[in-house]
């Protein structure tokens, strides 16, 4: 008897083990619990009844572990398919978040957008308010002026009295971008794609109407593997750019350019013939672009992804040129040169290091804003291309699936021939902030930003910036 009570506890013990996880799943698993339970008290009854046959005990037993190890099977493919949709929900908030990030998914799913004949056509942007505060310790910026509303290294005033804190309120970020895909049969793909914004344009003021004029930021053609328009420059890495509420947020450091292009992807590879466009500090410290460029600027790219991350290298090679008509009446030309090396690495689940190191002769315009020239003048009228190195690091942590922080910092150094540009040119300049954002839901992000700025002439006269930004930007 005491034999058969102990079996009877242990049967209950295990068919209760069993059952609780599967309670929480669906119909279909309670009901195979409800057999489950039907078949032990079939098994206790026969041991009450005094049957002792071991082969039906036998049975019944494994009945019990069949259908048992069944249940288990389906429970854990339920949880593996839940952890599916949570690490798809992630990657979709974090691909919302990165919205913000300068860089547009142009990859559409299929169903989406609305059919016109053989094209479909898609939509997207973001409408986003930008609140800020700042200060300059070296001269006051003018008001309704686009060198308040992002970070602008070459224009940080020096040598001035300080400005108090002035604020501004713009939505000129606000975007709006649309892409086509045709259906021009199996053996090729077409599609365009073209992108606006009211950024560094000129429109209302600031008293009654902040009203400003519509800008084309990309306009491209893809055909198969070849692109032509006007986009990012192939030479700058807009997937390593840090989740920022400024405009660019590294500037100082970081490689940035769009310009008209031809290109050629295929699978890491990309090479491309870029807009020529040389600039040049003439002998009083000022800029002239002289406008006879001769030879495309010629760019090539790799890029590497995997579960790590991404990294890319890019080198750039580059014709200065003037002409007689320009400067000094010579006609010369010289040779511009770079690398750029930049990524985003993960770290741990869902933290990333993003960065960039950038070096070489000849690349003023493509770095921060053409933070100093391509190259300067000698005395023959010839051109001497100045040489320039940058970078940044920018880390990214999630706090919780809505609310994330970055911070991050950039370089910038330039070894000016003095001698030729005065020293009243850019020497250095740096730059560093910190940022808490909030997406309350998942395409709305609220964040607050601060940020420090330096610009150092070759004099040695320096002027900073600091600056609090409050951003809501609404993806779409």
């Amino acid at each position: 008897m005491s034999a058969r009570l102990g079996l009877r506890a242990a049967l209950l013990a295990a068919t209760a083990l069993s059952a609780a996880p599967a309670l929480a799943q669906e119909a279909s698993v309670d009901e195979r619990l409800d057999r489950l339970e039907l078949l032990v008290e079939g098994l206790i009854a026969r041991i009450d009844a005094g049957t002792g046959a071991q082969a039906q005990q036998a049975e019944a037993l494994a009945a019990i572990r069949t259908e048992t190890g069944a249940i288990r099977a389906e429970q854990q493919a339920m949880r593996a398919e839940a952890q599916a949709t949570e690490a798809t929900t992630r990657t979709l908030a974090a691909r919302q978040a990165e919205m913000s990030d300068k860089l547009i998914d142009f990859a559409i799913a299929p169903g989406e957008g609305f059919r016109m004949g053989k094209t479909r056509v898609t939509y997207g942007g973001y409408v986003k308010l930008d609140a800020t505060s700042q200060r300059t310790s070296g001269g006051q910026i003018a008001g309704n002026s686009i060198l308040r509303d992002f970070l602008f290294p070459s224009s940080i005033p020096v040598g001035g009295s300080p400005s108090g804190f002035d604020t501004d309120f713009s939505a000129r970020q606000t975007r709006f971008l649309f892409k086509t895909e045709t259906d021009v049969g199996t053996d090729h793909k077409l599609s365009s794609l073209i992108e606006l914004d009211f950024n560094v344009t000129e429109g209302g003021n600031e008293r009654v109407t902040n009203s400003f004029t519509p800008r084309i930021r990309h306009a491209l053609i893809n055909y198969d593997n070849w692109t032509f328009g006007q986009g990012w420059s192939t030479f700058q890495n807009v997937g390593a750019l840090p989740d920022s509420l400024d405009f660019i947020g590294v500037t100082p450091g970081t490689v940035f350019d769009r310009q008209p292009l031809i290109r050629y992807t295929k699978g890491g590879l990309q090479i491309a013939l870029e807009q020529p466009e040389t600039v040049v500090t003439t002998q009083t410290g000022g800029m002239v672009t002289p406008g006879d460029d001769q030879l495309p600027d010629i760019i090539g790219r790799y890029n590497w992804s995997g579960e790590w991350g991404s990294f890319t290298a890019a080198g750039i090679v580059r014709q200065l040129h003037v002409s007689t008509d320009d400067l000094m009446g010579v006609d010369d030309a010289a040779w511009g040169y770079g690398l750029s090396l930049s990524g985003k690495l993960k770290v741990g689940e869902k933290d990333d290091l993003r960065f960039m190191a950038t070096a070489g002769d000849g690349l003023g315009r493509y770095i921060g804003l053409n933070i100093v020239n391509d190259a300067a003048v000698r005395r023959d009228g010839t051109l001497d291309p100045i040489f320039t190195w940058s970078g940044f690091a920018a880390y990214r942590h999630l706090w919780s699936d809505r609310v994330r922080s970055n911070l991050g910092g950039s370089y910038f150094k330039a070894d000016n021939p003095v001698r030729l540009t005065t020293n009243q040119v850019t020497d250095e300049s740096w730059n560093a902030f910190v940022n808490l954002i909030w997406a309350p839901v998942g395409p709305l992000n609220v964040g607050l930003e601060l940020m420090y700025a330096q610009r150092t002439l070759e004099d040695g006269r320096s002027g900073n910036l600091q600056r609090v930004q409050v951003s809501t930007q609404y993806n779409f």
